[in-house]
């Protein structure tokens, strides 16, 4: 069943978390948080929205975020997953992805 779309008001702080796939670990060194951060920071940047907190975790990361237009959220979201799973892939070779 697909998820149900994300409620996403411009304007409005929005809480939201990312999971590793089966709630797997994404983080394994401090390199890989640091690299997530300039992921993030990256995508905030390009959708134009703005990061109140967040909290990385082994397993997920939980943030709070303010988009300055309808999708923002949304959108910001699919490009910090996309290159830090690139990350991750090129770095970590072997690490269980499935």
């Amino acid at each position: 069943m697909a998820r149900l779309p994300r409620i996403d008001v411009p304007n409005v702080p929005q809480p939201a978390v990312q999971r590793g796939n089966n709630r797997q670990a994404i983080f394994f060194t401090t390199t890989d948080y640091h690299a997530y951060l300039g992921c993030l920071r990256e995508a905030l940047i390009k959708h134009d929205c703005s990061l109140d907190a967040y909290v990385p975790m082994t397993h997920h990361v939980h943030v709070l975020t303010l988009g300055q237009v309808t999708g923002a959220m949304s959108r910001w979201m699919q490009s910090v997953s996309r290159r830090y799973v690139r990350y991750i892939l090129r770095q970590k070779p072997n690490t269980p992805h499935r």
